[in-house]
């Protein structure tokens, strides 16, 4: 098997590579060499994807039977279309990282893979779309729909696209679990989102790799995929998961959504994994199960990007790291203020 990996170097794309080269594939890595080393026992192919000149000069390394695609999160469908458009005749099948943001109704409602997309055009710019006032839906919503167009234009159906929600586990670069996991380990009264019941369905970066390559070899038609935990776990069980690995001397003070708000508490962010609309932990994976996805515990997932940050972990530098969390002095204030909080 001959594989392409566009980005593999940090996060999953590493974890891609590194999947690939256990199963005895020959592997290919296509980045500028700017976010990490190349993993040892890949072919490297330096450039830059949005700029024709590198990516001719990739596509006379070909031929691979598929391409993960890991490295155009950032990027507009024009930038997207450009690689798929010049490598089309070069790979077998093409799987795209994707997101759930691509659908029209996330995070308002619960999502199967056949749910409407947002709608942008395959040739559109880093301009095309917008934000709306909660923060839904997302101008890069848009832009990976139409990322999606420019790759299914492009390949038909040898096109694979994998659309996760969160995704967790050592290499994190967004900074949600390990927050998380440092704030358990600081210990004392933890400010956390009620209903403590509430599930949560984030995947293991592993996971989604080894769904990647188990797509990249298959041999029946595309189509897409939501990637989600087909089981998940509690908000408390998150919580007390992370005191447990940490050896936390802590525990969770929780808070009512109305609360939280009312206090300027920003979901997903300051209180990272927590967001109130109806369908952001109500995503239908049943087609990716059976299909091969799965999972492991997450509490499995905790306990190793746990051990990963206590072996010097460094995740590549990202601003979306400083986004997340809630200032320690905002939290003891909102703690403070609970009404009848024991803390």
């Amino acid at each position: 098997m001959r594989m392409l990996v566009l980005g593999g170097t940090w996060f999953l794309g590493r974890e891609v590579v590194a999947g690939a080269l256990a199963r005895g594939w020959e592997v290919t890595t296509f980045n500028r060499g700017r976010s990490g080393p190349d993993l040892p026992g890949v072919q490297t192919v330096r450039g830059d994807r949005t700029d024709t000149a590198d990516l001719a000069r990739l596509a006379e390394a070909g031929p691979w039977d598929a391409v993960v695609d890991t490295s155009s999160s950032e990027l507009p469908p024009r930038d997207v279309r450009l690689a798929a458009s010049a490598l089309a005749d070069q790979v077998g099948r093409w799987v795209h990282i994707s997101t759930v943001s691509v659908y029209a109704g996330w995070p308002h409602h619960p999502l199967t893979d056949t749910s409407p997309l947002l709608d942008c055009p395959a040739d559109a710019d880093d301009t095309f779309g917008y934000t709306g006032e909660d923060g839904s839906p997302t101008k890069y919503g848009f832009q990976k729909a139409g990322g999606e167009r420019a790759v299914a234009e492009a390949l038909s159906e040898r096109a694979v696209f994998l659309r996760p929600g969160v995704i967790l586990g050592p290499g994190e670069y967004v900074g949600r679990l390990p927050w998380w996991l440092t704030r358990a380990a600081r210990g004392g009264p933890i400010l956390a989102p009620a209903p403590a019941g509430q599930r949560i369905q984030p995947v293991d970066v592993r996971d989604v790799a080894a769904f990647a390559l188990d797509q990249a070899a298959a041999e029946d038609a595309g189509g897409a995929f939501n990637v989600a935990h087909h089981e998940g776990l509690t908000f408390a069980e998150f919580v007390a998961a992370c005191l447990d690995v940490t050896c936390g001397a802590g525990h969770p003070v929780w808070a009512s959504p109305g609360y939280l708000t009312a206090n300027g508490v920003k979901q997903w962010t300051e209180m990272p994994l927590w967001r109130t609309h109806a369908g952001v932990w109500a995503v239908d994976s049943t087609r990716a199960v059976a299909a091969g996805l799965r999972c492991r515990p997450l509490v499995d997932t905790i306990a190793d990007t746990w051990a990963w940050l206590q072996a010097d972990g460094r995740p590549v530098a990202h601003p979306r790291w400083a986004e997340h969390g809630i200032a320690p002095e905002k939290e003891a204030k909102i703690l403070a203020s609970l009404p009848g909080a024991t803390v």
